[in-house]
């Protein structure tokens, strides 16, 4: 890609925007780079009347695939199996997106706009009008995954948990959270308390996504291709977005891009582990057993005892099924030997097969979770805990478990 020429900030007079505009030329391509406020009627005013102004033969929003999905499909999760989601591991990353669901759906209810109404008008006037439409954003679970392999593992729970915490927990948004969703999305609103001091987290959240967003033109969008793009950004993107079209771009943008996907594979040590408990627990039990046989079935005992109380009770929390309850009891010490399967995947598929969610459970999903107590009320958001809840419990358990053998076998 050539240098840039980049032209005045302040739009034509003819193309007025209420928001912050930014034109910049690139070959033969201009860029318009549009500023807009997430939780604003004006920014979705300004995306409509300069689509229909025939000015542009492309358009580029800030949206990935999946978040392009949830607003075209809001009731996707109804169309996916459930099973298949506890299967693959995906429980937290469900229970993540509803949660910032539930969050953007008590700001509509209290701000009288929809979050992203801005992105919506640019997706309704693009297919009115026949243009291209390019998706540019990184998706929003790869900048989850990325965040969390970027920071130390000592900051990962207080982040994730304040993520969700704040979010379940505010049943009023504030006027300094709508202010802050001026400038980004939920995403980097919810994170931004944290972002503003951790130069490990606003990489990813920020930094990254420019440049991603960036490579993304210069693959979709390459000079040349179209006369005059529109690209709809959140007004906190414009800076990082126009410095890096500013400057020259490699020659095979793809690479670079594909390398802002990839996420950190676990460590060979992570992957180890619970192998490396099962193997320990086990030979624990050995040596109880060579000692005396009472021993032995005491450290059997506490350990089964001390992993199906802690799991079963943790389910309790989620308000699980008596039999999903009983059931975690009596999985969650056998699973915690096997890490192949879990005891909250047990917990769920029994929960799932006493409790079938109905159709209605599905299509009342996003307005349940706005609430607390909708979490539970809500059968398939219930079952999301007691997946949760069950492996929590039964993590704990394996390790005061495993502690506890430890120590009979070697404490003084």
């Amino acid at each position: 890609m050539t240098d840039s020429q980049d032209s005045v900030i302040t739009p034509p007079q003819h193309a007025t925007t209420s928001g912050p505009r930014r034109e910049l030329v690139v070959g033969e391509t201009r860029y318009s780079l549009l500023g807009t406020a997430h939780v604003s009627a004006e920014s979705a005013a300004d995306v409509r009347a300069l689509i229909r102004s025939g000015d542009f033969d492309a358009v580029a929003i800030e949206l990935c695939e999946s978040r392009h999905h949830s607003l075209t499909h809001p009731d996707a999760l109804g169309e996916q199996d459930l099973f298949q989601i506890f299967r693959q591991g995906k429980a937290g990353m469900v229970a993540a997106s509803l949660a910032l669901g539930a969050f953007q759906q008590r700001l509509a209810e209290q701000s009288g706009i929809e979050p992203g109404a801005e992105m919506r008008a640019a997706l309704e006037e693009s297919r009115d009008a026949d243009l291209p439409l390019m998706l540019i954003d990184r998706d929003v679970g790869t900048t989850l995954k990325r965040i969390y392999h970027n920071v130390p593992w000592w900051q990962r729970f207080s982040i994730f948990s304040g993520l969700l915490g704040s979010v379940l927990s505010r049943q009023q948004v504030s006027a300094e959270e709508i202010e802050r969703l001026k400038e980004g999305d939920v995403l980097e609103s919810t994170f931004s308390e944290f972002a503003a001091e951790s130069a490990s987290l606003y990489t990813p959240l920020i930094t990254e996504r420019d440049r991603y967003m960036v490579l993304r033109l210069a693959e979709d969008a390459a000079p040349g291709r179209y006369r005059h793009v529109l690209v709809v950004i959140g007004a906190g993107h414009m800076k990082g977005m126009a410095e890096q079209l500013e400057q020259p771009l490699p020659e095979a943008p793809r690479l670079e891009r594909e390398a802002l996907e990839a996420t950190p594979p676990p460590s060979k040590v992570w992957k180890a582990l619970p192998w490396a408990i099962t193997a320990l627990v086990l030979t624990g039990f050995a040596i109880g057993f060579s000692r005396n046989t009472e021993l032995g079935w005491q450290l059997v005992v506490e350990w089964f005892l001390i992993n199906g109380v802690l799991s079963g009770a943790a389910t309790l929390i989620a308000l699980a099924h008596p039999l999903t309850v009983a059931a975690t009891f009596v999985a969650a010490p056998l699973t915690s030997l096997n890490p192949t399967i879990g005891a909250g995947f047990v917990a769920a598929g029994v929960e799932l097969w006493l409790r079938k969610p109905k159709v209605r459970d599905f299509s009342s999903l996003r307005h349940d979770v706005t609430e607390l107590k909708g979490w539970w009320r809500n059968r398939v958001s219930r079952t999301l805990l007691v997946f949760l809840t069950a492996t929590l419990g039964s993590a704990a358990g394996t390790w005061i478990a495993g502690f506890r053998i430890a120590g009979k076998l070697f404490g003084g």
